[in-house]
């Protein structure tokens, strides 16, 4: 590709999920509203959002219950079409509550409120870490974070640097020693220092790796044993971009622990961002929060409605 390619490229406006049906799918809506979507329209939709990452039974739900709208004629233009599928979008959401949940978090009756930040390496965890903490610490929250990976080279590092730019409290544990402990020293210091909220940053791992989860089980048991119904949310971070591996990863660490919910970092709403609803669907597992960006401001607490806005509406 030339310079001038990659130029215009990075010039061209991002496409709505919505422009993208339009565009690639449904093409001339004025006459599927009048004539109803065809076999050849419906296998188009059902590619789109396929490759939006909604999941296979979610596309097939959502492109039937298009093509059956649109054959009742219940839609008469453009607009009730989008609406439509903005409508069918926010009742799957509904099911887990999402909107209840969003970016509120539990907290504890008695002592410090601890929440735990699971994922594999290379999801954006410790960078989620410290914008929930620059978050808490905007609304006059006091906070510790923790460095319970204590195996990746600079991670306590990383993570000091980061509490230390939010202004907030740090606890973290020498290298290869047991991140259980670095947990147990977090909550008590949380405590006896009065500081409400206890963020822990745990080592990143692949979901397949039954020893890694077995820790994060103990991890679990000990802040459990400090603060009661500890950890009081165990958020589950993930790439946004890397499709349906996020139902893979949210069932498996599921299994290994009651999940709260989930934050997709790397959100980008005109690329992969059928995965909020797929996980919605498949697992019952709400979506908390999504990261939009690189600096500390980037965490937006989810909300449905912004959600579909963002799929049908933005880059139109």
């Amino acid at each position: 590709m030339s310079d001038d390619q990659l130029n215009l490229s990075a010039e061209r406006p991002r496409r709505s999920l919505w422009r993208r049906i339009v565009d690639v799918a449904l093409m001339d809506v004025n006459t599927i509203v009048q004539g109803g979507i065809d076999e050849g329209a419906h296998e188009r939709l059902e590619r789109v959002l396929l490759e939006a990452d909604f999941g296979v039974d979610t596309t097939m739900e959502l492109a039937d219950d298009l093509k059956r709208a649109a054959e009742r004629g219940t839609i008469t233009d453009e607009v009730q079409l989008r609406h439509f599928l903005g409508e069918r979008i926010r009742d799957i959401l509904r099911t887990v509550a999402v909107s209840s949940a969003g970016g509120e978090l539990a907290r504890s009756a008695d002592g410090p409120s601890v929440v735990l930040f699971l994922g594999v390496n290379g999801t954006g965890k410790t960078t989620t870490v410290a914008k929930l903490a620059w978050r808490l610490q905007s609304a006059g929250e006091r906070v510790i974070v923790a460095a319970s990976d204590t195996y990746r080279a600079g991670a306590r590092e990383q993570l000091e640097a980061w509490a230390e730019r939010v202004g907030c409290d740090f606890v973290g544990g020498r290298p290869g020693g047991d991140p259980a402990a670095v947990a147990f020293d977090a909550v008590e210091a949380a405590r006896s220092r009065g500081v409400p909220w206890a963020l822990i940053d745990t080592a990143g791992r692949l979901h397949t790796e039954r020893g890694l989860l077995e820790e994060l089980q103990k991890i679990d048991r000990v802040v459990g044993r400090l603060v009661e119904d500890g950890p009081h949310e165990r958020l589950l971070v993930v790439d946004a971009t890397s499709g349906q591996n996020v139902v893979a990863q949210a069932s498996r660490f599921g299994q290994a622990l009651d999940l709260t919910g989930l934050v997709l970092a790397k959100f980008d709403s005109t690329a992969r961002a059928g995965t909020a609803v797929s996980v919605a669907r498949d697992l019952g597992l709400p979506v908390r929060f999504l990261g939009t960006g690189e600096g500390l401001e980037d965490l937006e607490p989810f909300s449905p409605d912004a959600y579909v806005e963002k799929l049908l509406h933005e880059g139109r």
